[in-house]
């Protein structure tokens, strides 16, 4: 479950995370009385749950009160990044000296929470670790041991802090560390922490996500949680109802895999072949029969979709299953689509067989099945 940021910098305040002073508005009128209140220049900023907002103009900075409210009436019911603006933060401009990057998030390779940081805040982490990968500091974090504030205090010194501010900046670092095990984060970030021409410290941005299987600790959590259920879109919150991982996206291939890896390496193989996906939708693991013929339902109601790439690797999921669940899924509709399955692993020649029996186009190789799909679409 992500956070607006003006919720993620609630959860930052009150574990001592300094936040810039600012207010949440709905309406044009209500961000002018919000950029009064703050006084002086004021930046406005478009709520939506999705990162590089600056980048395609949902960030906005004005010291002119009618100003901001023109802003806000322009911002407020747009599109950033495909996803509606509701609302909005208007909170004080920073004056700003320098830009930092701290991240707690979960190194599933290593099994632990791991620390990143950097001098080279305000940017994408992607770009500095491609550009200057030395500017990145890792931490990661024992599972058992915890972390200690003269760990903080290294990170801090390491990244060219002494004295006052150096214990300043470690109190964040341990405090941010402190939000993810309080709220069971995956993800709790800062980009940038601004340094202030005054010396302070203060998050200027923040991101949390919540591990969706420890809702059930946190009720208030629990409850935004099923708002945010009624805000996806029909087919969006209609797979998650079902427990089906699933993303509207806005190409014509129709792609289903079992696992999040999977599917996104689906994703990037249609794009890189010319095609463009239509969604994202993860079976799990072990799906039968049903999950199958639901998934392949909920991609074909979209009305983009001209072709559908259905890419099985069989482990704990069985191959016939899958294949019975698409055999049984295409008997019931009126109107058929191009349909190419890669389907490898736990019983794959019985699934291979009934697939082709029907007239299902069916290879072990994924190359080959994403040939297939984008070439079925350029017909």
């Amino acid at each position: 479950m992500k956070l607006f940021e003006f919720e993620a910098k609630k959860i930052f305040a009150k574990q001592g995370i300094p936040i810039p002073k600012g207010k949440v508005t709905y309406a044009p009128d209500e961000a002018g009385e919000a950029a009064h209140e703050i006084g002086g220049a004021v930046a406005i900023k478009a709520q939506v749950l999705a990162a590089g907002r600056g980048k395609t103009g949902g960030i906005k900075f004005t010291d002119n009160i009618e100003e901001a409210r023109t802003i806000a009436e322009k911002l407020i019911g747009s599109k950033i990044k495909g996803l509606k603006v509701g609302s909005l933060l208007v909170e004080e401009k920073l004056r700003v000296s320098k830009e930092l990057f701290i991240s707690v998030t979960v190194d599933r390779y290593a099994r632990c929470y791991v620390i990143l940081a950097s001098t080279e805040g305000g940017v994408d982490i992607e770009e500095v670790a491609e550009k200057s990968p030395k500017k990145i500091i890792r931490y990661n974090l024992g599972v058992f041991k915890g972390f200690h504030s003269y760990e903080a205090i290294e990170i801090a010194r390491k990244m060219g802090y002494k004295g006052r501010k150096m214990i300043t900046l470690a109190t964040i670092i341990h405090n941010l560390y402190s939000v993810t095990l309080d709220y069971d984060a995956e993800l709790a970030e800062i980009n940038p922490l601004v340094e202030t021409e005054d010396g302070e410290f203060v998050a200027a941005d923040a991101r949390i996500i919540i591990d969706d299987n420890a809702l059930y600790r946190h009720s208030e959590l629990r409850e935004k949680a099923m708002k945010r259920l009624r805000e996806l879109t029909p087919r969006e919150a209609e797979a998650r109802r079902h427990g089906l991982a699933y993303v509207d996206l806005e190409g014509n291939i129709g792609v289903i895999g079992n696992g999040a890896g999977l599917v996104m390496a689906t994703l990037d193989l249609v794009q890189l072949s010319g095609g463009k996906p239509a969604n994202f939708l993860d079976l799990g693991g072990g799906a039968s029969a049903d999950i199958v013929k639901l998934a392949l339902r909920t991609v074909l109601s979209k009305p983009e979709v001209d072709a559908v790439l259905i890419n099985v690797l069989g482990g704990i999921t069985r191959c016939d299953e899958v294949a019975r669940g698409i055999i049984s899924s295409l008997n019931e509709l009126k109107e058929k689509r191009p349909m190419v399955v890669r389907i490898v692993g736990t019983r794959e020649e019985e699934a291979k067989e009934l697939l082709m029996n029907v007239g299902i186009k069916v290879t072990d190789e994924l190359d080959e099945a994403v040939e297939k799909v984008v070439e079925l679409i350029r017909r």
